[in-house]
C-alpha cells in the first residue's frame, strides 16, 4: 500500500507498540465526551490555573510539542480546538503511551480544565487513550492546506487541515436546515421525485443517460424535477418543495458542476409576485442569519452587508426590480420585438446561425452578452421580470400580451441565482409550446421528447400556481464568500488526476 513511505513504516512501528501495550490502536466507543467548544465555555475568569472542572474530550492531534517531561497537544473536533497539557507526574502510568502520540492521531483526554501562565485554556490531563492511530502523516502544509487540487481531491484532508473549509460545510448544512424551517412555517411539505426519468423535462439541458437492465430501457438522470412536482399539484398537494440533486451533461467552471443541488417549490393559487415575495424574504432571512454569525454584535436592523470576493453585497430588502425589455433596450440598443433590429444587433455581436434562430432566442443570447455583464457590476440582488415568451415554454403568458411570459430571474454578483414563473396550467397551450420547442430537431438531437403524460395530468386540471427554483450551491457561495462552486461542494467532479480542467488550465491554478 505505502511500503516505500518511510513515515508509513515508522507509524507501523508505533502501531505495534500500541498493540504490545495491550491497547487497541483503532479504539472504540468513548462515553462521557463533551466538545472542545463546550469545554472552552466552561472556563471562566474565576477558573483556577489547574483546578477547574473535570472534562473529557476527544479529537485529532493538530499540534504537538514535546519538551521532555511536559507535552503540549492541540486537538481539533468539529466545534473548534483546545490545548491539552500532559505532565509526566500526572500521567506517569501512561507516559510511555503519551510518547507514542503524533500528529494526525485521534485521541481522548480527561482532566482538570485550567489555563497556562499565558492564559491559554488548557485541559491538564490525567488520563488519555488512543481513538484511532493515523498511519499516514498530515499533509506537509498541515496548517492551511493550500494545494487547491489536493483540497478538492482529498476533501478529508482539507476539512481537518483547514478549519475555514469545515466551517463552510457546517454553514451549508445550517443554510439547508433554515430553508426547510422557513418553508415548513409556510405550510410547504417536502417531497421526493424520481432522479431517473424516462423523459427528461423541465429545462433545456443535455442529460446523462443510463440503462436499466431489468426493463431494458434507457433512462435519464433528471435535469429538473419540475414536471413531477407539478403532477403533485394536480393530485392536490398544494405546497410542495424538493431540495434535489440535478444532473446536466455540460461544462465545468467556477459556477457550474454537472451534479448540483436545487431548491424547487410550487405553491397553488400563487403567481410570480408571490414567488418574488417568497424569494426575497427567504434570501434576506438566510443573509441575516449569516450576517449574525459573522458580526454577532451588529444591531438587528443593521444593513445586510456580506463580503463576496473583493466586493460587498447588500442583501437588505427590498431587492431591485427591472423589466427585461427595458434592460434589453438600454444595453443592446434595440427593442426586443423589433426582429430586423435584433438580427442586425446579433450580427454585430457575431452570433452564429442568425437566420435559423427565432427572434426570442436571439434576444436571449444578446441579453447574455449585453445585459448580464451590466448586472454583474451591481452590488445588490436584482429581479429581472417579464421575459420573451419564446424562452419560457412552461410559463403563463402575461394577460393582454402573449409575447411576454410571467417569469423572473434573480441575479446576484453576476450569477443567476433563482428562476420563477407564474406556471402555465393550460394543457392546450402547453402542448403547443412543447411542440414549438421540439420543432425542427432531429430525434438524436433532442432528448426532451414530448411528455404526453404531463399533458394528460394538466388536462385533469392543475390549479393556478407559482413556481420557484434556487441554486443552492451558488447561494452557499454567496453567503460564505466563496467564488468557486468547488469550494462549497464536498466532492466536486474533477478530471483524472494530472489532467486539465474544462478551461484548459490545471485544476490547481
Amino acid at each position: 500500500m505505502f511500503e516505500d513511505n518511510p513515515q508509513f513504516k515508522d507509524r507501523l512501528t508505533r502501531l505495534e507498540k500500541w498493540k504490545a501495550a495491550g491497547v487497541d490502536p483503532f479504539g472504540g466507543r468513548i462515553d462521557g465526551l463533551i466538545t472542545t467548544e463546550e469545554a472552552r465555555k466552561l472556563h471562566t475568569p474565576e477558573t483556577p490555573h489547574d483546578g477547574g472542572p473535570t472534562v473529557k474530550i476527544a479529537g485529532r492531534i493538530v499540534l504537538l510539542r514535546d519538551i521532555g517531561k511536559l507535552i503540549f497537544i492541540t486537538i481539533a473536533d468539529w466545534t473548534g480546538r483546545i490545548q491539552i497539557g500532559l505532565a509526566k507526574q500526572f500521567v506517569e502510568k501512561q507516559w510511555d503511551l503519551a510518547k507514542l502520540l503524533e500528529l494526525g492521531d485521534m485521541a481522548w483526554f480527561s482532566g482538570k480544565l485550567g489555563h497556562t501562565k499565558t492564559g491559554e485554556i488548557t485541559v491538564w490531563a490525567d488520563q488519555l487513550g488512543i481513538a484511532c492511530k493515523a498511519l499516514l502523516p498530515p499533509p506537509e502544509k498541515f496548517h492551511g492546506l493550500s494545494d487547491t487540487e489536493l483540497r478538492y481531491r482529498q476533501r478529508y484532508l482539507d476539512l481537518f487541515a483547514n478549519p475555514d473549509s469545515l466551517e463552510i460545510f457546517l454553514a451549508r448544512s445550517r443554510i439547508m436546515q433554515l430553508i426547510r424551517d422557513f418553508l415548513r412555517q409556510r405550510c410547504f411539505v417536502e417531497v421526493e421525485t424520481p432522479m431517473m426519468q424516462p423523459i427528461p423535462g423541465g429545462a433545456a439541458a443535455r442529460p446523462f443517460i443510463t440503462h436499466h437492465n431489468a426493463l431494458d430501457i434507457d433512462l435519464y438522470m433528471r435535469i429538473s424535477p419540475e414536471l413531477y412536482l407539478k403532477r403533485l399539484l394536480v393530485g392536490g398537494m398544494e405546497r410542495v418543495f424538493e431540495i434535489n440533486r440535478n444532473f446536466r451533461n455540460e461544462g465545468i467552471d467556477t459556477k457550474h458542476n454537472p451534479e448540483f443541488t436545487m431548491l424547487e417549490l410550487y405553491q397553488a393559487y400563487s403567481d410570480l409576485a408571490g414567488m418574488m415575495e417568497l424569494t426575497e424574504t427567504l434570501i434576506a432571512t438566510l443573509a441575516r442569519d449569516r450576517h449574525k454569525a459573522i458580526k454577532p454584535d451588529a444591531a438587528p436592523d443593521a444593513p445586510l452587508h456580506l463580503p463576496f470576493g473583493q466586493r460587498i453585497i447588500d442583501f437588505t430588502p427590498p431587492f431591485e426590480r427591472f423589466n427585461y425589455g427595458e434592460l434589453f433596450q438600454r444595453h443592446a440598443g434595440v427593442k426586443m420585438f423589433d426582429a430586423a433590429a435584433v438580427k442586425a444587433c446579433a450580427a454585430q455581436h457575431h452570433i452564429e446561425q442568425i437566420d435559423q434562430k427565432d427572434n426570442d432566442v436571439l434576444v436571449g443570447e444578446l441579453f447574455e452578452r449585453c445585459v448580464e455583464p451590466a448586472l454583474a457590476k451591481l452590488d445588490r440582488p436584482v429581479f429581472v421580470y417579464d421575459y420573451p415568451a419564446g424562452l419560457c415554454p412552461l410559463t403563463r403568458r402575461k394577460p393582454g400580451d402573449e409575447k411576454i411570459a410571467e417569469r423572473f430571474e434573480l441575479y446576484i454578483a453576476g450569477m443567476e441565482l433563482a428562476n420563477a414563473y407564474t406556471e402555465l396550467n393550460d394543457p392546450l397551450l402547453q402542448h403547443k409550446t412543447f411542440s414549438a420547442q421540439l420543432a425542427g430537431l432531429k430525434p438524436e438531437e433532442s432528448m426532451a421528447r414530448m411528455d404526453n403524460d404531463f399533458i394528460d395530468a394538466l388536462s385533469y386540471g392543475m390549479p393556478p400556481a407559482g413556481g420557484l427554483g434556487i441554486g443552492i450551491d451558488r447561494l452557499v457561495m454567496l453567503l460564505t464568500n466563496r467564488t468557486s462552486i468547488r469550494d462549497v461542494v464536498l466532492f466536486p467532479l474533477l478530471r483524472p488526476h494530472g489532467s486539465h480542467d474544462a478551461t484548459g488550465e490545471k485544476e490547481n491554478t
